[in-house]
């Protein structure tokens, strides 16, 4: 039950979800108090507006994504730790498994492995049943890097995580029982500092190794580089609206999470 609540109650505190709230608020009081409808209205378009400009969304991203810079030389260890939501399943009409765009974690962790940064890949990631079904994303994530030649001796799968927390205490009960210490923590960026924390409160000694950077330093510069683009930087767009919903997610996400000891 809390895994259900904890992906549809956040929903509504989302840009989209409080805005179609606000609407159906305002159709709802549109008769009999045009003052509330015509505030509600107001408050969605502002919420819009605000969220999906690359302003706005690109600072909220990079908030999380640069807490945790690639180190210019990565360390060995004993392990890589490469976490779910990476994948698609492979439903038709997909002939087989699909990245996502997350789907740099797998490459990068392949890269590192082939670095000779640790000997072992360890995937965890299970798969929930009412969201997508298929086969867990351990699974998913092991047949990709079988595929571009990742030795199956080398990879330790973990397929009942369904979220952050489970996956640091799974990987833990694994690294205990073969004796590992050190770690290199494979996920986006965004997604790091809540993910490290918690491996860290799990008493994992864990390197973050971020990759999937959706702000870099071009992207900065060219927000504002000419008054034509800091224009047009200033319109709606969806994919601005997406990265903004994912950053406070994160924030959210690490919210419930130190409420429940987790961080």
């Amino acid at each position: 039950m809390f895994l259900y609540l904890s992906k549809l109650l956040p929903l509504f505190f989302y840009p989209l979800g409080l805005a179609s709230v606000s609407l159906v608020v305002a159709l709802i009081t549109v008769r009999k108090k045009p003052r509330t409808a015509t505030a509600a209205i107001a408050f969605s378009l502002i919420l819009l507006l605000v969220c999906s400009n690359a302003w706005v969304a690109k600072a909220l991203v990079r908030s999380l994504e640069w807490q945790n810079l690639p180190l210019q030389q990565m360390p060995n260890a004993e392990a890589i730790v490469v976490l779910g939501g990476a994948t698609k399943s492979a439903f038709f009409p997909r002939p087989d498994v699909d990245l996502s765009e997350q789907g740099d974690r797998i490459i990068y962790a392949a890269k590192l492995y082939l670095q000779k940064k640790a000997p072992l890949i360890i995937l965890s990631g299970g798969r929930i049943d009412w969201r997508n079904g298929g086969t867990a994303e351990s699974a998913d994530m092991a047949s990709i890097l079988a595929e571009i030649g990742i030795p199956s001796q080398a990879i330790i799968q973990e397929p009942d995580s369904l979220n952050t927390y489970q996956n640091a205490v799974n990987v833990n009960k694994i690294l205990q029982s073969r004796g590992i210490k050190k770690v290199l923590l494979v996920t986006s960026a965004m997604h790091m500092p809540r993910s490290l924390k918690i491996f860290q409160r799990q008493g994992i000694d864990a390197i973050p190794a971020p990759t999937d950077f959706l702000v870099t330093q071009g992207e900065l510069q060219e927000l504002g580089s000419t008054p034509k683009a800091a224009l047009l930087n200033l319109l709606p767009d969806t994919d601005n609206l997406h990265q903004f919903t994912s950053a406070l997610k994160e924030y959210l996400g690490s919210f419930i999470y130190r409420l429940r000891g987790w961080l």
